[in-house]
């Protein structure tokens, strides 16, 4: 695993392009739920209230990500990283409530479709894709190095495919008269909505669970632990995440007969492998020697 430590945008540049991305949604949204409310275009209505939930998962990515910044102290010993983890949870949690909310709607106005105004439709789907294209630019070069703002990114790439999704429900008004296109299309706006907030929330739950990191097989740390020469067994071991980008471990490592003398080098010999295969740079060992280990141990978990 490559380590994502070390490529940064400055902080308070970054923090200006989401406060102007916040802006740009703000005003988005405030213009769609007018033309939604005058064109009678529930589609336009529902881009609306995602667009506003992206506004609002950037305000709390943003304070979260300011949250993060601040260093350990005796109330929060681990620091404060995991606040993003957090935030992240609140905004997946908060759009698969309005994704079934917006699906509760379509499914009403497609028992009792009502007029709507296409140009209308049309014309604001229009900005609001351009809008969109804004607010991902903003966000982009963040992305790189940040899976929090990448979420962002991503969200506003998903808000792009919404509103070309809303042009084209307006266009098939306009051409056909197919009143159903407007709560079709909100049914798929509601159903892209939750497989994109379903497929991302389980990496947030997982680390709040303490899960191993994803992409790291816990069988290959405990089987590099016990490959370094002067060790003869391992348990006791718990591999988690403290915050996003910073996998821990700790283990007790029983010393290898006759090899008690050397236990100091081969846990720094150790944890240099654990830091160059698997970037995991911070560890814990509790040494024990053969003759003293723990009786009946277990690789995972307490004994």
């Amino acid at each position: 695993m490559s380590n994502t430590h070390h490529h940064h945008i400055d902080p308070q540049a970054g923090d200006r392009r989401i406060a102007l991305a916040v802006a740009v949604n703000l005003l988005l949204t405030v213009a769609q739920i007018i033309g939604g409310i005058l064109s009678g275009s529930l589609a336009l209505i529902a881009d609306a209230l995602h667009n506003l939930s992206d506004a609002a998962s950037l305000v709390i990515a943003f304070v979260a990500r300011r949250i993060a910044r601040r260093p350990a102290d005796e109330d929060m010993t681990f620091g404060y990283g995991r606040a993003e983890v957090v935030a992240a949870l609140i905004n997946f949690t908060t759009l698969i409530l309005l994704a079934i909310y917006l699906a509760y709607e379509a499914v009403l106005r497609l028992i009792n479709p009502t007029d709507v105004e296409g140009w209308t439709v049309v014309i604001i789907a229009a900005i609001a894709l351009a809008v969109d294209t804004i607010t991902a630019l903003l966000t982009y070069a963040m992305s790189k190095s940040s899976a929090n703002i990448r979420a962002a990114f991503l969200h506003n790439l998903a808000d792009a495919l919404g509103s070309v999704a809303v042009i084209v429900a307006g266009t098939l008004i306009l051409l056909y008269d197919w009143r159903l296109a407007d709560p079709l299309i909100t049914l798929f706006i509601s159903a892209y909505i939750l497989w994109h907030a379903l497929s991302e929330i389980g990496g947030v739950i997982r680390i709040l669970m303490l899960g191993a990191p994803a992409g790291m097989a816990f069988s290959d740390v405990a089987a590099a632990i016990t490959a370094q020469d002067g060790v003869s067994s391992t348990h006791n071991l718990h591999l988690w995440q403290m915050q996003e980008h910073e996998p821990a471990l700790e283990a007790h490592l029983v010393i290898a007969p006759g090899r008690w003398e050397e236990a100091d080098a081969i846990k720094s010999a150790l944890k240099h492998t654990l830091a160059s295969r698997f970037d995991i740079h911070h560890v814990t060992f509790e040494t024990e020697c053969a003759a003293h280990a723990c009786p009946s141990p277990r690789l995972i978990g307490h004994g």
